[in-house]
Order: structure tokens, then sequence, then C-alpha cells
């Protein structure tokens, strides 16, 4: 898989399957998806569903995708597996496939996803995806994940932990433009500042999850028995 992060979630594990694999609470807060719905046709345990994403206010993508868990594993860990597609014209992502893993320890929950997809568009397609969207996505999904562990160690809202995000990066563009007038050694000390210094607890951020997969990462095989969508 060429996307990896992973963060440690103190919460129960009932309770963070259920806010991860429940499509209404996934939506609130995966930044990657505006909204997730089942739809009829899953075979056997596994569930469909349809996602989409706002990329513009005027634009949103449209996709399909096929899911399945499983929650009772000899090792006490449980994995969620999906593939997904887009046969909208303006999606740069065309199919791909991942999965989540629970890991229960002493200390929390080791939340964990690997996942990968093939574009459109050819060279361009996969040129655009590597400087831009490649690494888009990663941040997204890492913020996303400790977005979630926000909301399940501390209680926090997905949507209250956004206004956190968006009001503290307001305070620290404030903080550039106002030593803008001080020359630009001044803005530069403010710049680097604002990319420096630590987030506040109490919002979510990419750079608190772990974004190397280990040396000897296995794909689980539920994830081979789920057919395309």
């Amino acid at each position: 898989m060429r996307l990896y992060v992973e963060t440690r979630i103190r919460a129960d594990l009932e309770d963070l399957w259920e806010q991860t694999r429940n499509p209404a609470q996934h939506q609130r807060w995966d930044l990657r998806f505006t909204e997730i719905a089942c739809l009829p046709g899953g075979p056997g345990d596994a569930q469909r569903f349809r996602y989409a994403t706002r990329v513009l206010p005027f634009l949103t993508v449209t996709g399909t995708g096929i899911s399945a868990g499983e929650r009772r594993r000899a090792d006490g860990e449980r994995v969620s597996a999906l593939r997904f597609a887009s046969a909208h014209p303006l999606s740069l992502l065309a199919e791909g496939s991942g999965y989540w893993r629970y890991v229960p320890t002493p200390d929390g929950i080791r939340f964990l996803t690997g996942y990968d997809y093939r574009t459109r568009w050819g060279r361009p397609g996969a040129g655009v995806d590597r400087l831009v969207f490649r690494p888009l996505m990663g941040w997204a999904t890492a913020w996303s994940f400790d977005r979630l562990r926000l909301w399940c160690e501390r209680g926090i809202s997905p949507a209250r932990s956004l206004w956190h995000a968006l009001a503290e990066l307001g305070v620290r563009l404030l903080a550039v433009l106002s030593l803008l007038p001080f020359g630009p050694v001044a803005a530069f000390v403010a710049v680097m500042a604002s990319l420096l210094l630590p987030p506040l607890p109490t919002t979510p951020a990419a750079r608190r999850c772990l974004r190397k997969p280990p040396a000897r990462t296995v794909t689980p095989t539920l994830l081979a028995r789920l057919e395309r969508p």
C-alpha cells in the first residue's frame, strides 16, 4: 500500500468500531468525504455504499464501494477492508482499495490504514497525483484520524474540532499579517513560528499521526476476498 497512517486512540473498541464502520458516523469525521450512504445488494456480510466529495461549491465527485469487516479474530484484532471506484469524468481517482486495522494494546487501540488507488488521464494524471493529490490525501487521512481521536477520547465533536482548526489557523494568519509592517525578518520569524509551533491539544493535526509504515506490513486476506464495486 502506498499510503499509510496510524494513530493510537484511548477508547472502547466497540465505540471506535461504531464511529468508523457506521457510514453516518464515518462521514462526520473523515475530511475526504462529504457524504457516505449505504446501498442495497452487498454479498454476505459485505456492504455496498455510495460516497460523495465536494471538491468545490459547485462540483461534487461521486463513487461507489464495497466494504466488509472481521470483528472476531483469533489474534484479538479487528479488520475492515474496502474497494472503491469512481466513474465520474472529473475524478482523478479511478479505483482503489484499502483496509483499517484495530489493534488493542495496553495503551489504547492502534488504529491504522493502508490504501492505494489507480489514477486516470495517463501521465498527466500520474504527475498531478504524485505532486499534489497523493500528498493531500495522506495529509487529509492523518488529519481526519486525529479528529476521530479527539472525538473518541475527549468528546469533541467533528464539527467543533473543525471550528477549532479554523480558529487557530485564523489566529496564526493574523499574527503573520500583524508583523508584516515590521520588515521581512519579523515576517519570516512569524511565518516560521506559525508553521513550527504545535497545535493546541483540542485542534486536529496530521503531524500527530505516524505516516511511515512498519518494516513489515501485511495486507489483510479479507481484502483479497472482496469483489470490485
